[in-house]
C-alpha cells in the first residue's frame, strides 16, 4: 500500500468552482484514517490552500508556491527556498519589458499592484482549465481572493524586495498573449538559479531552482521516513511534472494534457468527476 499521497490542487483536488469535492474529502479522510501521509502539493500561497483545505474541514501538510515552502499539520514552516531579492528583481524586469502581468508570492502572502487585473486573470486562468464552468460562478469564486485577503495590494512591488523581513517564493507571470509568455520566459533562460516552470499555457511560475514540487515531495517523504517507491502523486500540470517523475507511482488526472497523461502510470476521472478520490480509493 502506498505510505504517502500528494495531490495538486487547481486541475486536481479542485474542481472548477475551487473546492473539494465530498467524494474528495472522505476519500482523504479515510486514507488519514489509515495511516496514509496525505500531502497538498500546489502553485498556491500557503494562505490560499489552508483557505480551501479548512472550507471543506481538511488538515494536513503542505507543499506550497511549488515547493518554496513547506509547512506542517499545524502550519508550521518546515523547510523554505526563497528567491534573492536580485534575482526577483531581475525576473520582475524581464516581465515588465515584455509587458506581461505578475503577482509576487512571499512568506506573508501573495501581493498584486492591480487587484482587478488579479481577479480577473484568476477567472481566465479557471475558465481556461474548465472551459465548461460557469463565468459568474467562477468570477464570485475567484473574488474571495480579494474579500478574504488572500491577495493584498502592495503600491510597489520594489516595496517588497527591498524588505528585509518579506522573502520572496514565486513570481507568477500570466498573459493571453503567448508570445509575449514566450519571449518573457525565453529571457529567463540564462539564469541557472530559476526554475521555470507553468500551470496553465498562460502562465509562468517563476521560483528558486530548489523550489520544485518533487524535490520537496522527496525531502518531505525523507523526513517521515517513506520511500518515494510507496509514494503515489497526482497531478494535471507542468508544473506538477518533478513529483510524478519521482513518485513511485504517478496518476494523471482526466482532464490533463496529452504530455503529462504520457509521463503517468495511470489516468484518473477529470477533477469534476472526483478523480483524486477514485485514484486514493484504488490505493487504499
Amino acid at each position: 500500500m502506498m505510505k504517502c499521497i500528494a495531490s495538486d490542487m487547481d486541475g486536481t483536488l479542485l474542481n472548477s468552482v475551487q473546492q473539494i469535492s465530498e467524494e474528495n474529502k472522505q476519500a482523504i479522510l479515510k486514507a488519514q484514517a489509515q495511516g496514509v501521509e496525505f500531502v497538498v502539493a500546489t502553485g498556491r500561497s500557503y494562505q490560499e490552500a489552508t483557505y480551501v483545505l479548512a472550507a471543506a474541514g481538511l488538515s494536513c501538510p503542505v507543499i506550497c508556491v511549488n515547493g518554496a515552502e513547506v509547512r506542517s499539520k499545524e502550519g508550521k514552516i518546515l523547510s523554505s527556498n526563497p528567491l534573492s531579492k536580485e534575482l526577483a528583481r531581475v525576473v520582475a524586469a524581464k516581465l515588465a519589458e515584455n509587458d506581461v502581468y505578475y503577482e509576487v508570492y512571499t512568506d506573508k502572502g501573495a501581493f498584486t499592484v492591480d487587484l482587478d487585473k488579479a481577479v480577473s486573470t484568476l477567472v481566465d486562468i479557471i475558465i481556461s482549465a474548465n472551459p465548461e464552468a460557469d463565468r459568474d460562478e467562477v468570477a464570485y469564486a475567484a473574488g474571495a481572493r480579494i474579500r478574504d485577503g488572500l491577495v493584498q495590494t502592495v503600491a510597489n512591488y520594489e516595496l517588497l524586495f527591498a524588505d528585509e523581513n518579506v522573502q520572496i517564493y514565486k513570481v507568477l507571470a500570466f498573459s493571453f498573449d503567448a508570445s509575449k509568455l514566450a519571449a518573457a520566459g525565453k529571457a529567463l533562460e540564462g539564469y541557472t538559479e530559476l526554475a521555470v516552470s507553468s500551470s496553465g499555457h498562460e502562465n509562468l511560475e517563476i521560483t528558486h531552482q530548489d523550489a520544485q514540487k518533487g524535490l520537496a515531495l522527496e525531502a518531505f517523504v525523507q523526513t517521515k521516513g517513506i520511500d518515494l517507491a510507496d509514494t503515489m502523486a497526482i497531478g494535471d500540470s507542468f508544473n506538477d511534472v518533478s513529483m510524478l517523475e519521482r513518485a513511485g507511482r504517478s496518476i494523471a488526472m482526466g482532464n490533463a494534457s496529452y504530455e503529462i497523461k504520457a509521463l503517468c502510470d495511470e489516468i484518473t476521472d477529470t477533477n469534476d468527476e472526483h478523480g483524486v478520490a477514485a485514484a486514493i480509493l484504488d490505493v487504499l
